[in-house]
């Protein structure tokens, strides 16, 4: 498989000050090798802080690697790749702004004139389902409907990977359910590769082609499974309750949702 994105010996070690005379050096990462293919749906699984949420933000460029290289559209990264674009799970919206200015953000600092920004806005805006909401400022708007903003953000610069970082994972069942279908139904257009952080194993079995499983810090991949279930897909499955079972042993019981 040819990786779009692709991390080679990956490693990533805190430095810090600790109590008592101890340097508080924490190594977040070691040894990741994995490669995602293009148009790929990929769910990083895993513990809070096994490093998942870290190693996202690496391939976003926003962190650097203390060991190994990774590599996105056939270049190392030296910093944010412009093939790329992030959701984090604090949508982050400026209450100032009303929807349509927010998402028309990334492309004005791009430098993207305005009749063309304004275009490609109202695009994502319509493939969002957010066309008559794009008056409305922050406070206006439910949780789950601001984070819906943050992805039609991320959208708008039509990148070639979506990285989501547990995006889902403040929202109610219902409306992280809603959510979670409608990233599929643009997923099914767009063919991004999406690489999508979450701890949640009946999450990523309902969203992902593959599902990489992290151990406990020193985050490390403990298995690379291929979920090989037609969509859309249910929990009360018995092909789905097989594949759950072993990502479950493979990430152990205790600390990790359903």
């Amino acid at each position: 498989m040819s990786g779009f994105i692709e991390c080679i010996g990956v490693g990533k070690t805190f430095e810090g000050k600790g109590g008592e005379g101890k340097t508080g050096r924490v190594e977040a990462l070691r040894g990741i090798n994995m490669r995602c293919a293009e148009g790929e749906f990929v769910c990083l699984l895993g513990r809070s802080g096994c490093g998942k949420s870290t190693l996202l933000q690496m391939i976003a460029g926003l962190e650097r690697p203390t060991a190994g290289q990774i590599v996105v559209a056939g270049r190392e990264l030296d910093g944010p790749s412009p093939s790329t674009s992030i959701v984090f799970q604090d949508h982050g919206l400026f209450p100032w702004m009303t929807v349509r200015a927010y998402v028309e953000f990334n492309l004005k600092a791009r430098g993207v004139a305005r009749v063309a920004r304004r275009t490609r806005a109202e695009e994502t805006l319509t493939m969002t389902s957010l066309s008559e909401f794009a008056g409305r400022y922050p406070h206006e708007l439910s949780g789950g409907m601001r984070q819906r903003v943050g992805i039609a953000r991320a959208l708008t610069t039509r990148p070639q990977a979506l990285l989501m970082d547990e995006p889902f994972g403040a929202l109610d069942a219902q409306t992280r359910g809603h959510l979670q279908s409608e990233l599929l139904s643009i997923w099914a257009v767009q063919r991004t590769t999406v690489l999508f952080v979450t701890h949640s194993i009946d999450e990523a079995m309902f969203l992902a082609d593959r599902i990489l499983v992290f151990t406990p810090r020193p985050g490390r991949l403990a298995a690379d499974v291929t979920v090989a279930l037609p969509r859309p897909r249910s929990p009360g499955t018995p092909a789905f309750a097989a594949v759950a079972d072993g990502l479950r042993a493979a990430l152990g019981s205790e600390g990790v949702a359903a």
